[in-house]
């Protein structure tokens, strides 16, 4: 099997995923290796080539990260994912602090489910009060409810996402709870995005 290669050390985001993009188009190959050293190209080439059928994992080698992905039987049945669908939200080291919170129910502490939502919400509202240090908003399991339709919680969830700050809502539990087609804030997101934004976080604030 022959493995195609892409060199794109030295790009910055989004180029390594254009790069991705047109080599997909172009040859479609059994198996691909991506070179990268910037940490943006890192998570969405990982996430562009999954969401093209793909199966990517990655091992760092000094400052350069090894994209290795091989053609999964999904791959070349749909159109490639568009690039504008996989910002690039990865700052540079040092430019600022990456917040992540983390949430995991609708409600905040136990005791009373009334008090809790509302101890949510003006959680919620409070978080721009972290200013650009907030990077993402993670939700899973009871917390996607907080993105649905019916929850009292959009407005201070738009206010975010409007400020800059990426709201992912778990996939799987919002299929889970019958909400799939009712998430009205952020962007459905899978256990890899999850995992990499926990991972490139300067600090999680976890509920």
């Amino acid at each position: 099997m022959s493995v195609k290669t892409l060199d794109c050390l030295g790009m910055t985001c989004p180029q390594p995923l254009m790069a991705c993009r047109a080599c997909l188009e172009t040859e479609a190959p059994e198996a691909l290796t991506v070179l990268v050293d910037d940490e943006a190209a890192l998570e969405n080439v990982t996430r562009f080539l999954t969401a093209s059928g793909y199966q990517p994992s990655s091992a760092k080698d000094g400052r350069t990260w090894i994209i290795s992905a091989a053609r999964g039987p999904e791959a070349g049945k749909a159109p490639a994912p568009a690039v504008e669908d996989f910002p690039c939200p990865v700052p540079r080291p040092g430019e600022r602090t990456r917040v992540v919170v983390f949430l995991t129910a609708e409600t905040i502490g136990r005791g009373d489910d009334g008090l809790g939502g509302k101890l949510m919400g003006n959680f919620l509202k409070t978080l721009p009060e972290l200013g650009q240090d907030l990077w993402r908003v993670v939700m899973v399991n009871g917390a996607v409810k907080l993105a649905a339709l019916d929850s009292p919680h959009l407005d201070a969830l738009k206010v975010l996402e409007a400020q800059g700050v990426d709201i992912l809502v778990c996939g799987t539990c919002l299929e889970f709870f019958g909400l799939m087609d009712k998430r009205a804030v952020g962007q459905t997101t899978n256990m890899l995005d999850v995992v990499t934004s926990l991972q490139l976080a300067t600090k999680v604030i976890d509920l």
